[in-house]
């Protein structure tokens, strides 16, 4: 369901930038640091979106990817802790485990 309502919010939004950009037709002049250009706004509200939705969707990857890293790392500590717990539990087992000198 929440899938359902992002993807909503997102066409809407998507939208309203569509018909805001249709309306502003007219050329505009940017103004680089080198020199300066005549752009049709459509271009940069569009190329204003389009940069805003790809920083967002890396800074997004990138959380992304350090949590699956935090996870990995907390789920090896987790394994070890089960480990001794087992171990601390049970003496008896790792009695058996070791191995028997000659």
């Amino acid at each position: 369901m929440k899938f359902q309502w992002t993807l909503l919010l997102g066409i809407g939004f998507a939208l309203i930038v569509a018909v805001f950009a249709v309306i502003n037709v007219d050329a505009v002049t940017v103004n680089y640091l080198f020199g300066q250009a005549e752009w049709p706004l459509i271009l940069i509200i569009l190329g204003s979106v389009l940069m805003g939705g790809i920083i967002v969707g890396s800074v997004g990857i990138f959380r992304m990817y350090v949590l699956q890293r935090k996870v990995k790392v907390l789920e090896k500590e987790k394994d070890r802790l089960e480990k001794e717990l087992v171990q601390q539990q049970n003496p008896e087992v790792l009695e058996e485990t070791k191995p028997i000198d000659a």
